[in-house]
């Protein structure tokens, strides 16, 4: 960990990467909750720290041995899986193929069960919207956006650097 950070700053690398969420990664590493969506933010836009969180996610990726790619492509897999990929069909019945012809990672459930009017069969896949939605946001498809015709001034602060949170 990057020794030029506070103890403070080092949590709040720590406690972003649980959820990627600055605000609530703020709080937890004790800056308070009155300050901590200014302050999230800050930290994020501070050189050291963004690069200490991009080091210790390569080194989960490492340690994990899960890529970006390795989601991405599942994601891939999920969102664009052909039916016909997992079960057959004609006139008079549907089949499921044989498992080792089907991907069993882009699949949620398969159930079997008797009714009154014989056996039902169940294949239900992953949620291809999903997938699909998170593809999307990943290549910056679905970026929500908001327009202000306002000029805004900004002042960054950078006084952070006690280990004790602002009051």
């Amino acid at each position: 960990m990057n020794k030029s950070m506070t103890n403070m700053q080092k949590m709040f690398v720590k406690e972003y990467l649980v959820d990627l969420n600055a605000t609530q990664a703020a709080i937890r590493a004790g800056y308070s909750v009155k300050n901590a969506g200014k302050i999230g933010p800050e930290l994020l836009g501070k050189t050291r720290i963004n690069q200490e969180i991009q080091a210790e996610m390569k080194r989960r990726e490492e340690r994990t041995e899960v890529t970006q790619d390795m989601v991405v492509n599942q994601l891939a897999k999920i969102a664009f899986l052909d039916i016909k990929s997992v079960v057959t069909w004609n006139d008079k019945n549907i089949s499921i193929r044989p498992s080792d012809e089907v991907d069993g990672t882009t699949l949620a459930e398969i159930s079997e069960s008797t009714t009154e009017s014989g056996w039902t069969k169940k294949v239900k896949t992953s949620d291809r919207m999903r997938a699909l939605e998170m593809l999307g946001r990943h290549l910056g498809m679905f970026t929500d956006r908001i327009e202000s015709k306002n000029e805004v001034t900004v002042t960054f602060i950078d006084d952070l650097t006690t280990d004790s949170p602002p009051d």
